[in-house]
């Protein structure tokens, strides 16, 4: 019988210190709270090799402060424990499938988590400093140089996948992850076995084969990555790929079989707020600025910022193949955004019916931005391509 709310839980061995820290860990609504012992990562983290691969995409950050995610000394140099917690964020609504709907992934559905993580660490934080005195530390929630995951990992929390998630038995990976620093010698907690066994779904699932190998996920194929950090234009070949994701991916996580462990959150911060599970796409194209800033400002999706959102929009019509979303292109293609615009072209040649190669007719005529003419050409040989294709008929294909 699946339990309604997750099962607090506090990594073992612990001692009576540890017991008391993580019983105020849980009060005050982690999910998960564990211990380890603050030492250089070394090699073990994975990081070099990974930024030595430039899987790190235009993240640049992630190399700039690549020896202190490796050594928490550097962050505080009087640092003794890591003290990791997780909070569950699962929902049980489904991605909608609807091809005027837009998907988000399931942890930008709600608030911004980074909040209400915040806010628990730092009553923690305080807790730990005002009852176990003289200890003082430091805390995060992936808004430092601290690898949560290999923390958290290390503490006993779970596992990280294949797909590069952390994962647990009991709650699958639907987990928001945070830490503290302490200058206060502590017992470490049991690190977690590794569970993923033969198992390669994710990697499968992928759409755009971003988990290039078990455990390594190269970012600039990554659809989050794409959605969220980058923010010039997606590359081409990937744009297809996308499909109708404008925030995020989850594909990896669905298909997880741990994830069928997974319980509805306690926070209600974290259910979706109205139109953020399904929202539709033809009216998002038409936000302004201002509004956008409005209606996401609680919300991790100001992260990809106001043309970088209509950016992902315009992709997702482009891949709906919907004539009726020629319109809403319409507004994409002569958008004061030039990134914008960019990706309005593609989508309009992506949907490909003569209302649509009209617009991007007109466009030749009008549009200076030499970036936004190129990718107008581009979509035009596209249709026409497809066009002689067609009319050549079934020995075209053959040959």
């Amino acid at each position: 019988m699946k339990r309604l709310t997750p099962r607090p839980e506090i990594g073992s061995p612990s001692s009576p210190l540890t017991e008391r820290i993580g019983s105020r860990a849980l009060a005050l609504g982690f999910d998960k709270v564990g211990f380890s012992r603050a030492q250089p990562l070394g090699p073990r983290s994975g990081l070099e090799k990974w930024l030595e691969a430039g899987h790190q995409g235009e993240m640049h950050w992630m190399s700039r402060n690549a020896a202190k995610r490796q050594d928490p000394s550097l962050i505080l140099a009087e640092v003794r424990t890591v003290l990791s917690v997780a909070v569950n964020y699962h929902h049980p609504l489904d991605h909608s499938e609807n091809p005027r709907h837009g998907k988000i992934s399931r942890y930008a559905w709600g608030l911004d988590y980074h909040r209400l993580l915040k806010s628990r660490l730092k009553n923690l934080a305080t807790w730990i400093a005002q009852n176990l005195p003289p200890a003082n530390g430091l805390f995060y929630s992936d808004t430092g140089p601290v690898m949560d995951k290999v923390w958290a990992h290390r503490a006993g929390l779970g596992w990280i996948g294949k797909n590069s998630n952390l994962v647990t038995r009991d709650l699958g990976s639907w987990l928001f992850l945070g830490e503290i620093l302490l200058d206060l010698e502590l017992p470490e907690t049991r690190e977690s076995g590794n569970f993923c066994g033969s198992c390669r779904r994710c990697l499968d699932a992928c759409p755009t084969g971003a988990i290039v190998a078990p455990y390594v996920v190269d970012s600039r194929l990554c659809i989050s990555y794409l959605t969220i950090e980058l923010r010039g234009p997606v590359p081409l070949e990937l744009r297809p790929l996308i499909g109708t994701r404008i925030f995020g991916c989850d594909d990896c996580q669905d298909v997880c079989p741990w994830n069928r462990f997974a319980q509805p959150s306690r926070e209600k911060d974290f259910y979706p707020t109205p139109g953020n599970q399904a929202p539709v796409l033809m009216e998002l194209m038409q936000i302004s600025r201002q509004e956008f800033h409005q209606r996401f400002r609680l919300s991790p999706i100001r992260r990809c910022g106001y043309a970088g959102f209509l950016r992902n929009v315009a992709i997702a019509l482009g891949n709906s193949g919907l004539p009726e979303a020629v319109p809403s292109l319409k507004t994409a293609l002569h958008h004061t955004e030039t990134l914008v615009r960019r990706h309005g072209a593609w989508a309009l040649g992506r949907i490909g019916d003569p209302e649509a190669r009209s617009e991007l007719l007109q466009a030749t005529r009008t549009e200076s931005d030499p970036c936004v003419r190129s990718e107008i050409r581009l979509a035009l040989d596209s249709l026409q391509f497809r066009h002689s294709r067609q009319a050549a008929g079934p020995r075209a294909a053959v040959a």
